[in-house]
């Protein structure tokens, strides 16, 4: 009778604090661990979760003898609202969706600094090995907790080769451009060369128009991608020396394309290759503005690099 009564009492108590308020004063994600029942309970006290272990062993006990098929408790980084009670806490344990994450590659960016952003990401485990340079498509990608860089750069790299090949095949007629890869290469010179958005078909005609013509595509970013050792960033301007260094990248001084892209560029880049803008013109140079201005012969080319020059000594 005693031990009835010990069951009953118990029972009651677990029962009266089922719906009650829990701990949890602000929303919280918590990772829940593979493991015993008691494992996950000692996780959830720690995190402010529930106020004691025993209660929430007790509900999880009970309410998984009464719901046998949602018995299973998911171990993964979880949501749990604030003032959870133990119903919302094991409703969410059963059923609740792993937090999502994400992580941007912005346009742009070369190999080595898409590994440097993954390897800043906390959410993501493992190594990740470079990728060749142009290789992935920047994006957002969402993922779970314990997500490999890996699976971040492998998804990348099929978005890039799904949206490259969509594009090209839309691609506006007569392009100075035989393969998908050499469009890449051009756009990440695009990408590199402006960031306004008006500006790259614009940008691209020109290119292409060199192109046309056999003309060198003078880019200043492919230089720097020389300089820089890959990574496309310099803390000083350009100099004459590096307009003279000796690589195929360098288009100051090789006729066409370069091998190779000089970073990763996004669809905008990608678009405005393969749908330039109608323009002969040939040229172009900083305004001091962050945009450029465009000329179709030498003469004014000169003028407006003259300018340029007046206006920033």
């Amino acid at each position: 009778m005693a031990i009835n009564l010990t069951v009953g009492a118990v029972r009651l108590s677990v029962q009266q604090v089922y719906y009650d308020f829990g701990p949890l004063t602000e929303a919280k994600d918590v990772v829940v661990p593979h493991g015993r029942l008691a494992e996950v309970a000692d996780a959830l006290q720690k995190a402010g979760v529930i106020r004691h272990t025993w209660t929430f062993e007790a509900a999880a006990l009970m309410s998984g003898a009464l719901m046998a098929h949602k018995s299973a408790l998911h171990a993964a980084e979880l949501h749990f609202p604030a003032f959870a009670s133990l119903r919302d806490v094991l409703g969410i344990l059963r059923d609740g969706k792993p937090v999502e994450h994400q992580v941007t590659i912005p346009e742009g960016l070369t190999a080595a600094q898409i590994v440097a952003l993954l390897d800043h990401t906390d959410a993501l485990t493992g190594e990740d090995a470079l990728p060749p340079e142009g290789a992935v498509l920047p994006s957002t990608y969402s993922f779970t907790r314990g997500a490999t860089r890996a699976s971040i750069l492998a998804r990348a790299r099929i978005a890039l080769q799904a949206q490259l090949a969509l594009i090209w095949r839309e691609r506006a007629a007569d392009l100075p451009l035989e393969t998908p890869e050499q469009a890449l290469v051009l756009a990440s010179i695009v990408e590199r060369e402006t960031g306004k958005a008006d500006e790259r078909a614009r940008v691209a005609a020109v290119f292409l128009n060199r192109l046309r013509l056999g003309m060198r595509l003078q880019s200043d970013p492919t230089v720097a991608y020389v300089v820089s050792g890959g990574s496309g960033v310099l803390d000083r301007k350009l100099t004459r020396a590096d307009l003279e260094q000796d690589s195929p990248y360098n288009t100051y001084r090789v006729h066409g394309l370069p091998p190779g892209p000089i970073d990763s560029p996004g669809l905008a880049a990608l678009r405005a290759v393969t749908h330039p803008a109608e323009t002969s013109e040939l040229y172009f140079v900083a305004d001091g503005s962050g945009g450029h201005v465009f000329a179709r012969t030498l003469g004014e080319h000169q003028q407006n690099v003259a300018r340029w020059r007046a206006a920033h000594q």
